[in-house]
């Protein structure tokens, strides 16, 4: 996993030596009165001509390339609009750093260099501008190409520069390349991880990951084997690995890195299947390869615990993979089928299909016994998400409110939104069973909200948060910062979250 290096310095855009300059320009900005006068003189006024031409007009993912002909230190311009200033906000500035680094890497430049955009959203300190454009420029750079045999055209943009024209902004425009470059490597390594075929990434494959993370950040590791999981009890768990030859593991991440070490911990527990056939309630063929992604929950709390090691947030964080595969076979689980979960509470299988809720189940009941001052669980659940929200909106469910403001804000930072739905018990009435506490599934109607309230019954009265990514985490076309296939959207919501918690006096935690 390459990464792009970043760093800031100090200098002028008339001066600056580089492969290609990012100018980012909102409509309507006069480039009289921005960075771009003194660029614009050097190039004969080829600048407003454009602007009066209408050839660049600054909206939302437009981009122009102009080579400059020796006539700036800068070879190459490149122009990337902002859209309208009354709507600007950190997403629009990050999607046009993803498109702008994909025309550098079409220019097949190794580097570049960017100035912080003039115009400012609302609230945005130039920390929150570096962290912003560090992960639109990675982001929209990625590329997935282990697996072809023919190695990419070029080497791709390796470095990118912010330049910043007052030297006190160097400290605060570092911290948020430190952290930009923190979430969006995150979110690169899950769109890895996602990315390989389930004959790789198997769980024991799972297994070495979180191995490898803890011994590159210090953090403590335990993977329990099927043997442990019988002996607690983990049935659901167990009952959807049968049908498969891939052992399961339920791994258990500990980062701490709160002053006082028996501080509560924020628990985060992901779905990780590495490929969902449905078992023996088997899925359509069609995009049945997708369903290698069906990992995406447990990959982003894994990268979510290694990213806040790394930025040495100061809070304890438990990071929870209840890992399998959901195959169909002789041994495999079947509808009708009774399972007893971790928390003693027993589930009629109507549908192997709805394994995901299953394998959350023991991963939270697992979770309460960490005593958590916030709970949350993150997974591509339901085809029903997907009917509700689309591709743009994460779904939330949760149990408490200042939880559930603090994942919403934090969503609007990182730019992966988040929309909340109902939560009632009247629901539940379609989760009852003939022979069992309850059955895992509740029929089409409502079925995202039903899915839900099942995880609900495993977390006690800890604060509790479940979002829902099956909307988000597959992209079918290349958007700005956004690859096709799998997106790791949910990672930097998540990192956000803990960096935004990091920063509050405990008083104002959930």
């Amino acid at each position: 996993m390459n990464i792009m290096r970043v760093h800031a310095k100090q200098g002028r855009v008339d001066t600056d030596r580089t492969e290609a300059l990012v100018i980012l320009l909102c409509e309507d900005d006069s480039l009289a009165t921005s960075e771009g006068a003194v660029l614009d003189r050097a190039l004969g006024g080829a600048l407003r001509e454009l602007q009066r031409s209408r050839e660049f007009e600054g909206k939302l993912h437009e981009v122009m390339l102009l080579h400059t002909h020796g006539k700036l230190p800068a070879k190459r311009l490149i122009l990337a609009g902002l859209g309208k200033r009354p709507q600007l906000g950190l997403d629009q500035i990050r999607q046009a750093m993803g498109y702008a680094v994909k025309r550098v890497r079409q220019a097949k430049a190794g580097s570049f260099t960017v100035m912080l955009p003039s115009a400012v959203p609302p609230g945005a300190s130039v920390s929150d501008l570096s962290q912003t454009l560090t992960e639109g420029a990675i982001l929209g750079s990625y590329q997935f190409t282990a697996y072809r045999s023919e190695a990419p055209v070029g080497k791709g943009v390796a470095t990118m520069t912010i330049l910043v024209s007052q030297k006190s902004h160097l400290n605060p425009i570092s911290e948020g390349i430190r952290r930009g470059i923190a979430t969006a490597e995150a979110t690169v390594f899950v769109r890895d991880l996602c990315n390989h075929p389930s004959n790789v990434m198997t769980p024991t494959k799972i297994a070495s990951e979180a191995k490898a993370i803890a011994k590159d950040t210090g953090v403590n590791l335990k993977i329990l084997e099927q043997k442990e999981m019988e002996r607690l009890g983990m049935g659901a768990l167990l009952g959807v690995a049968k049908g498969s030859h891939e052992p399961p593991k339920f791994i258990i991440l500990q980062y701490h890195g709160a002053k006082k070490k028996d501080d509560s911990p924020v628990v985060l527990v992901g779905k990780t299947i590495t490929f969902d056939t449905g078992g023996i309630s088997l899925k359509p063929a069609e995009n049945m390869e997708q369903m290698k992604a069906d990992m995406t929950g447990g990959a982003e709390v894994l990268a979510t615990v290694r990213a806040a090691a790394r930025l040495k947030l100061p809070l304890n964080l438990i990071g929870i993979l209840p890992v399998a595969e959901n195959m169909p076979g002789g041994r495999a689980m079947r509808p009708g089928d009774v399972v007893t979960t971790l928390s003693g509470k027993t589930v009629e299988v109507q549908n192997t299909d709805a394994e995901g809720r299953l394998i959350l189940s023991d991963g939270l009941a697992y979770a309460t016994r960490f005593k958590p001052a916030a709970l949350i669980d993150i997974a591509t659940l339901t085809g029903a998400c997907v009917v509700a929200l689309g591709q743009f909106a994460i779904g939330m469910f949760g149990t408490d409110t200042t939880l559930k403001a603090a994942i919403t804000g934090a969503g609007l930072r990182a730019g992966e939104r988040v929309w909340e739905m109902p939560l009632w018990e009247e629901y539940f009435e379609q989760l009852r069973s003939d022979v069992a506490d309850m059955r895992n599934i509740g029929g089409r109607g409502g079925g995202m909200i039903t899915a839900a309230l099942f995880l609900s019954k495993f977390v006690g009265d800890y604060p509790w948060v479940h979002l829902d990514i099956a909307s988000t985490d597959w992209s079918e076309r290349e958007r700005a910062y956004i690859p096709k296939g799998p997106t790791g959207i949910g990672t930097r919501l998540l990192i956000q979250f803990l960096i935004n918690r990091s920063l509050k006096p405990e008083s104002t935690q959930a």
